[in-house]
């Protein structure tokens, strides 16, 4: 990202970008992407106004999904914009979040023990979730909080789930399919205190 920054001139950018290009269906009022993206409102106006004059994004109308539903005007990613495919592979094939960075998420989350990334980390679409954490003490807030961040930082919601170590243990004993399912499969360990076999890991 702090490249892509200094190329695009902000990381305010690149993250409005990352948003559009990894939700491409979708459309977005401003006030969605700042909780989106956790930028500033003067910061949202100013890089959509950009991103409009160059062609990026375009607005109409479109439906919310919750009740009750009604047209409202929104930002949508313009299918005809000139250098969509090349950008959209620069912006999504670089890393958005560094591993240590998540990791510093996390700290204030409780005792981590296990920490594995995968899914969108990884360019994996077929993986049940994008970040297991295990530890002892886990407070669901801060996790909660530290998975906006990331999400806001990468542009799109996140697929996560916690257990205390003692629930994780019981479910590998159990051959729990939800766990094996991310063992078993590519993925990505940020911390292992666990020093679970290292199939399918990638270091």
């Amino acid at each position: 990202m702090e490249i892509l920054g200094k190329l695009f001139g902000n990381d305010a950018r690149v993250k409005i970008i990352r948003l559009f290009f990894l939700n491409a269906d979708t459309g977005f009022d401003p006030k969605e992407i700042e909780r989106r993206t956790k930028l500033k409102t003067i910061t949202v106006r100013r890089e959509l106004a950009i991103l409009k004059s160059i062609g990026f994004i375009k607005k109409k109308l479109f439906s919310k999904d919750l009740p009750p539903k009604k047209k409202t005007s929104g930002w949508f990613l313009d299918s005809d914009f000139p250098y969509k495919r090349e950008l959209k592979d620069l912006i999504l094939n670089a890393d958005s979040v560094n591993n240590s960075k998540i990791v510093d998420r996390f700290k204030k989350a409780g005792t981590i023990k296990l920490l594995i990334v995968s899914g969108i980390f990884i360019k994996d679409n077929d993986s049940r979730t994008d970040v297991l954490i295990v530890g002892d003490n886990l407070k669901k807030g801060k996790i909660e909080n530290a998975m906006r961040l990331i999400e806001a930082e990468i542009g799109k919601e996140l697929a996560y789930a916690f257990f205390d170590t003692k629930e994780f243990k019981y479910r590998l004993e159990m051959y729990d399919k939800f766990i094996y399912d991310i063992l078993d499969y590519p993925h990505q360990r940020l911390v292992d205190k666990l020093q679970l076999p290292e199939k399918n890991a990638r270091f």
